[in-house]
């Protein structure tokens, strides 16, 4: 049979789908809406393998309507039109239902090309994407449409797909199948929440392993073999990146070294180390920052010896980094400080520079005294009170001491200095 297993074993109905109870559990709201008869247009969003395309299928088998499905990797303005012809026809005597998958990859003049269509109400849209639809798609879409957004599945989600899956393929081939321990387990924690990954590793198990006294016997190694980087989910272009590269800041910052490790290691995993290689080296002002000074300079030569390496070898450097980073006192002063300095900026809090502080053609031999420049290093612990922002906002403060040991110390060196 060359229908792909995943297409054959298809869910039928609502409860039959995996994952997703937060929009299709009992008093979830597209089960709600789906159950009420009257469909709007929908973006479903979320990664593949979810079940957004059999949630489209059951929506057009509960309503009567007639689904039509394009791919917009593929499809041209020509194949709208065709669809669009078959309204008030016999081919689609209650309505077309179209299921527009990787809408992304649409241009603008071909989204909207759908929407003298959508507002008619000629057809219901079901529009799918795997990136973010606020990013991809126009707002004159998704204005007219409701998200939902379908999450990846928990492998104890996908355990239920694998056992329907190696029963139909053993009563298919009449064949007893028999599995060494671990194996769905592995199966299902290792495709990465699509369901789809973990259904094609099943049929090609069963195609693949041998029968023994009439067992067909599926092994740890071979299942490791046909699973291994399955997991990985990653688009360089897409969501995921962001998102990895969020989930590692997040995690320096959260002080969390297990967490840090394990989102650098996917990025590595995927071959984008100049990622982690940016988000290490800009926690370590951001998050870090004057707690451990010499934290940066520490990533910094982490960094310059991964890159000399390259990966393999690079990890260990990185690793050194990300452990340092996320073990370190924490501190979002400098962040704070700069951006409070540029939000005065950008908002015309300027005014002229001082006139002590301006510079002068004989800089350094003297003649900026007569500007009223006084020199610091000419007085004790070489400070000396004066005037250095300009005096539309001169008692404007920006940095401000942390309560780490570090600025503390400094804060204290500085009152001392300054209210003698």
């Amino acid at each position: 049979m060359n229908q792909p297993l995943a297409d054959r074993i298809r869910p039928q109905t609502l409860d039959e789908v995996l994952g997703q109870r937060h929009i299709l559990g009992k008093d979830g709201l597209l089960r709600r809406v789906i159950e009420s008869g009257r469909i709007p247009n929908m973006v479903f969003y979320g990664p593949s393998g979810t079940g957004k395309t059999t949630v489209a299928n059951i929506i057009a088998n509960r309503s009567g309507r007639t689904l039509r499905r394009l791919n917009a990797t593929t499809a041209s303005l020509a194949d709208i039109r065709d669809v669009m012809d078959e309204v008030g026809t016999l081919l689609a005597p209650n309505g077309i239902l179209l299921y527009l998958d990787e809408i992304q990859y649409f241009n603008k003049k071909q989204q909207q090309s759908l929407l003298e269509f959508i507002e008619n109400g000629k057809i219901t849209l079901i529009a799918a994407t795997t990136e973010n639809p606020y990013f991809t798609i126009f707002n004159a879409i998704l204005s007219r449409s409701t998200v939902f957004e379908f999450k990846m599945l928990a492998a104890e989600d996908v355990l239920p797909a694998i056992d329907r899956a190696f029963g139909i393929l053993s009563r298919e081939m009449g064949v007893e199948v028999e599995t060494e321990p671990g194996v769905r387990e592995h199966l299902a924690s290792s495709c990465g929440g699509d369901v789809r990954k973990a259904l094609n590793a099943v049929e090609l198990l069963m195609s693949a392993s041998r029968i023994y006294d009439g067992v067909l016997r599926i092994t740890m190694a071979d299942t490791g073999m046909v699973a291994q980087r399955s997991a990985m989910r990653y688009d360089r272009d897409g969501d995921d990146h962001f998102d990895i590269a969020s989930a590692l800041m997040k995690s320096l910052r959260g002080s969390d070294p297990d967490a840090a490790l394990h989102y650098l290691a996917r990025l590595l995993e995927a071959g984008d180390m100049l990622t982690a290689i940016r988000r290490i080296l800009c926690s370590a002002s951001e998050d870090i920052g004057m707690a451990y000074p010499q934290a940066a300079q520490i990533v910094k030569a982490c960094v310059d010896s991964a890159l000399q390496l390259g990966l393999p070898e690079a990890r260990l450097p990185l690793a050194q980094a990300v452990i340092l980073l996320a073990t370190s006192p924490k501190s979002n002063s400098v962040v704070c400080a700069i951006d409070a300095a540029i939000a005065d900026v950008r908002s015309g809090k300027t005014g002229d520079y001082p006139r002590h502080l301006q510079n002068v053609h004989a800089d350094g031999t003297g003649f900026e005294r007569e500007q009223g420049y006084l020199y610091p290093h000419d007085f004790p612990d070489h400070w000396v009170q004066q005037q250095y922002l300009p005096d539309a906002i001169a008692d404007h403060k920006y940095y401000e001491y942390g309560p780490n040991k570090n600025e503390q110390a400094a804060a204290a060196y500085w009152a001392r200095i300054k209210n003698r």
